[in-house]
């Protein structure tokens, strides 16, 4: 029975790279290292995103509690999905946060 091809590996399991490669890589390693560290996040954007959150449970709590007459009647039950959006805001600027 004849015996299958070899394959040309550095160790076992692991395929050789060829030199075009691993200097790809090698770039890629020295940018990503070259980039600074970003450094914490200003107050005024902490308290921004907390304030939304907060502005955002709030309204809908008074639509709840004054049974659809604030914080804006005219729109109904969409005033649910105000609070729910501007909350959605401050939740995606935790994202950011450092």
């Amino acid at each position: 029975m004849p015996e299958s091809k070899s394959r040309k590996t550095g160790q076992i399991g692991q395929k050789s790279k060829s030199p075009a490669r691993a200097e790809r890589g090698q770039r890629r390693a020295d940018l990503r290292a070259e980039k600074p560290e970003p450094g914490p996040l200003p107050t005024w954007y902490k308290a921004i995103m907390f304030g939304l959150m907060i502005v955002g449970l709030l309204w809908i709590v008074v639509y709840y509690l004054t049974m659809g007459v604030a914080p804006i009647p005219q729109v109904g039950g969409w005033n649910i999905g105000i609070g729910f959006g501007v909350a959605c805001v401050g939740f995606l600027m935790t994202t950011r946060w450092r």
